[in-house]
C-alpha cells in the first residue's frame, strides 16, 4: 500500500492534544483497509520518526438527518502512534 494513501489526516482535539503532549503520542485517520504495519511504516518513512506501538479503532458510521430525510456518515478508522523517546511530529511549525 502506497504510504501517501495510509495516513489521511491528523486528528487534532482536545484529547489528542494530551495525549501527544503528554504520552508522545500521534493520532491520525487512516485508511480502513491499511494495518497496522502499514500504519507503522507510512509514520516512519513520511515523518522519519521511530515508531513504538500502534493502536488502532474503527469509529462507526452515526445517523444523520435533516429534517426528515436520514443519511448516514462514513464510518472511519483512527490510529494511535506511540512514538520512541526523543521523537515527536509538530503538525503546526509555523504558528
Amino acid at each position: 500500500m502506497d504510504v501517501h494513501k495510509v495516513i489521511r489526516r491528523p486528528l487534532v482535539t482536545e484529547k489528542s492534544t494530551i495525549g501527544r503532549e503528554e504520552g508522545n503520542l500521534a493520532t491520525f485517520a487512516v485508511d480502513p483497509d491499511a494495518n497496522k504495519h502499514d500504519i507503522r511504516r507510512a509514520v516512519e518513512t513520511l515523518f522519519k520518526v521511530e515508531v513504538d506501538e500502534v493502536r488502532t479503532m474503527r469509529q462507526p458510521r452515526k445517523k444523520k438527518r435533516v429534517g426528515r430525510h436520514i443519511g448516514y456518515r462514513a464510518e472511519w478508522k483512527k490510529a494511535i502512534v506511540k512514538l520512541a523517546d526523543g521523537h515527536a511530529i509538530e503538525f503546526f511549525e509555523g504558528v
